[in-house]
């Protein structure tokens, strides 16, 4: 594999951990480990929640 792919890879990996799209990821991951029988979330309901809680608890963001 060449430096530019790895290169490639690593800024890839960086940006989706930056934005948060991997979290679903491990959501589902999560989810079938623990709740195997039940279907998960969907990514629209899934976002939902998640953006609902970071609202009701805003931390140290500005806005």
């Amino acid at each position: 594999m060449t430096s530019l792919v790895k290169a490639w890879r690593g800024v890839h990996w960086y940006l989706r951990e930056l934005t948060g799209e991997t979290q679903y990821d491990r959501y589902l991951e999560r989810h079938a480990r623990e709740h195997g029988d039940t279907p998960p979330l969907s990514r629209r309901e899934f976002e939902r929640r998640r953006i609902a809680g970071a609202d009701a608890k805003p931390g140290s963001r500005c806005c």
